[in-house]
């Protein structure tokens, strides 16, 4: 792994992996017999890195969720699906890339795929607004699932954004609006809906994609209302508390699958989904291949029904009564 993609949780891993490539450059050399070693120094890495990742506190989650080499919703839509057509625009205003969508064919079988789009480097996130989308995104989001509803195509959504942009241009153009209408149209969809969290899944920005009939979340990835940065800027003060703030807003996958917010967890490859892209993007391809028949065969007066009352549990406690 290169210098500049490992967390810092992670360095003592990272020295030693670095150690055993250097003793592999020597293997090369007919009078040394290295096997042994490298083999005990790989099975001490495996072990180290085994520790850490079961271990991970909800701040670092964070981290490997925010990790810039993980696989971002293009990768998924080039690797789940056999054909990945690009739709463009909100037939408005703009073509917003950090919501990219169109048709795809898992099976053979057509539907439509949605997503917010991050980069792995600066250029790719300049081009794609760091993922955070703009009104016209949204818009272009809910034409594709109008689109969908019309030829009766699933929906898949691939979420991966701190949050819709938070600049003027968004209050001008109506990200609030826009928004809150994918929630309405979404809720009442007559088509099967599946979401997963691949990353980030934060605020509107991200709920606004992310109404669905099964709602999946990668093991490192996080789902909340509002980032740590941000929780811990308003209740502190002071955004240095974020890991903190990770903690009490239960943002981890475990934490939202316990509360009902969530259906199920894709486990990732040790050490996380960008140390093994290839495994990870397999895995998303199975979930859907498991879940899409079970939705598609209900009727849509059944599925509609099970989805409103899905989101209606969200939140919902009963309180014990305790004697005095």
């Amino acid at each position: 792994m290169a210098a500049e993609n490992y967390l810092e949780f992670e360095k003592a891993v990272v020295e030693l992996e670095n150690k055993i490539a250097e003793l592999r450059s020597f293997t090369d050399d007919q009078r040394l017999n290295l096997k042994e070693e490298i083999e005990q120094l790989e099975q001490k890495a495996e072990t180290m890195r085994r520790d850490i990742y079961r271990k991970l506190t909800p701040w670092q989650i964070v981290q490997v969720s925010r990790h810039p080499m993980r696989p971002h919703t293009l990768d998924y839509f080039n690797g789940v699906f056999e054909r990945f057509i690009e739709l463009h625009g909100d037939r408005a205003f703009i073509d917003d890339r950090a919501m990219v969508g169109g048709l795809a064919w898992l099976d053979k079988k057509p539907m439509v795929v949605i997503g917010t789009q991050k980069g792995k480097d600066t250029k790719e996130n300049l081009a794609h607004n760091f993922g955070l989308p703009l009104p016209e995104g949204y818009r272009k989001a809910l034409r594709l699932m109008k689109f969908a509803e019309k030829f009766n195509l699933p929906v898949i959504t691939f979420v991966d954004t701190t949050g819709a942009f938070p600049g003027l241009e968004g209050e001008e153009r109506g990200v609030a609006e826009a928004i809150a209408r994918n929630l309405r149209d979404m809720s009442v969809l007559r088509v099967p809906i599946i979401v997963v969290v691949i990353g980030e899944g934060g605020s509107g920005g991200a709920i606004g994609i992310a109404v669905g009939d099964r709602v999946a979340m990668l093991e490192n990835s996080v789902y909340s209302v509002i980032s740590p940065e941000g929780c811990a800027a308003i209740l502190w003060k002071d955004r240095a508390q974020a890991p903190k703030a990770a903690e009490i807003l239960r943002i981890t996958a475990a934490d939202l699958k316990r509360l009902g917010v969530i259906e199920d967890i894709i486990t990732e490859p040790l050490g996380g989904a960008h140390r093994e892209p290839q495994t990870i993007i397999a895995k998303v391809k199975q979930y859907l291949q498991e879940n899409l028949p079970e939705l598609s065969a209900k009727p849509i007066e059944v599925l509609l029904e099970e989805r409103y009352m899905k989101f209606r549990k969200v939140g919902v406690f009963e309180a014990a009564a305790h004697e005095c």
